[in-house]
């Protein structure tokens, strides 16, 4: 049978007694709708309740709440056991609240994500035993770190990590001290290693489809795309400084995304995602889907990713073709093509030039 999230926002009045109370209403009825509670999430600061359930379907999960007590959810999403758990913890009642008579559960399912990214900066002469070797060695450091920082790992690769936090301080301070023990490694290893970590904080479920797809975009953009090496939200920086009274975050290698930016950095990405890959792109095509004249658009993606618009949109690409190469996505016409580029040969001089390789020399099994 599926699970459910589904997300109730509340009114100023209610509390964690109220909801435990409308919690046990749920399930004195549940097995008239097939249905199973698992466990919820209250979070008196933001007036927000997350409930986890097994049902057959949404409908009767609807159908549920509404003979219960009306409160009909505002958002459902189907979820995986497993993947909820790596986020938020549990999946079931804690233990504590199970003792209890009323099973009240004050427990918020707001978290900060932490996007790890390594990218080789060039593959000429490149030891690929010894460059993995290298990778996986700081793997395990960087995993100690976030397990002292009470950081759950959501998914982990020799090239990335996405990592989940309760606390926003634990999250700084994390990604901060990853970031020193990457240049301490970096400068005794001598890699040619880039590292770039993107902090971003939110709720489970809002208007997309995944579970925490919101705040994982928008982590994952700034780790990739934002020039910085730890790219934090506005949201991350007022939170941590709000539990760490007299506490500034000034580290030099932190930036901090102001709304503003953040807001074209969506705007962005959502119109380079889409049309990334036609070869008759255009700066005025940028113009008109973004709604900006040439000087404001030149000036805000330099200012946001460092780079001029053509070199963005060309690294971009490259990073596109990087993924079509490492999955055997065609030979390198097809992925060429694929990448938007007008030709072959023009696709790999731009390859060698930002590799140090030919494409198809990049080593696949990498």
């Amino acid at each position: 049978m599926p699970i459910y999230m589904d997300r109730h926002d509340l009114t100023e009045s209610v509390n964690a007694e109220h909801v435990a109370h409308i919690h046990q209403e749920d399930l004195k009825i549940e097995h008239e709708f097939g249905c199973k509670g698992m466990t919820y999430w209250f979070d008196d600061q933001r007036k927000t309740a997350f409930c986890l359930i097994n049902a057959p379907n949404r409908e009767a999960l609807q159908k549920m709440h509404n003979a219960a007590h009306g409160a009909v959810p505002n958002s459902i999403i189907e979820v995986e056991a497993s993947i909820v758990e790596s986020f938020l913890g549990r999946i079931e009642d804690p233990v504590k609240a199970k003792d209890a008579t009323l099973n009240i559960i004050n427990d918020p399912a707001f978290r900060t994500l932490l996007v790890l990214d390594f990218k080789c900066v060039y593959f000429r002469h490149i030891d690929l035993d010894l460059y993995r070797s290298k990778l996986e060695n700081f793997n395990q450091i960087a995993k100690s770190s976030i397990e002292k920082g009470q950081g759950r790992i959501v998914k982990n690769n020799l090239f990335s990590s996405l990592v989940s936090f309760s606390s926003i301080t634990d999250a700084v301070d994390t990604a901060v001290e990853i970031h020193k023990l990457f240049l301490d490694y970096s400068k005794t290893e001598k890699i040619d290693i880039n590292m770039s970590v993107g902090l971003c904080c939110g709720l489970p479920v809002t208007k997309t489809k995944g579970l925490f797809e919101d705040t994982i975009k928008m982590s994952e953009r700034f780790c990739k795309i934002v020039r910085g090496e730890i790219v934090i939200s506005a949201e991350v920086k007022e939170l941590y400084e709000s539990e760490n009274i007299n506490s500034i975050i000034s580290n030099e290698f932190v930036r901090v995304m102001q709304p503003s930016d953040q807001k074209f950095l969506n705007l962005l990405m959502n119109f380079t995602e889409q049309h990334w890959n036609k070869a008759n792109l255009k700066i005025e095509d940028f113009t008109a889907g973004l709604g900006l004249s040439k000087s404001q658009l030149y000036r805000k993606v330099k200012s946001v990713t460092g780079k001029s618009l053509n070199i963005f949109i060309k690294d971009y690409r490259m990073d596109q073709a990087i993924g079509l190469l490492a999955k055997n996505r065609g030979n390198i016409s097809e992925i060429a093509f694929d990448s938007g580029f007008n030709s072959p040969a023009y696709f790999s001089k731009c390859f060698y030039e930002s590799y140090g390789i030919l494409p198809s020399s990049y080593p696949r099994n990498l």
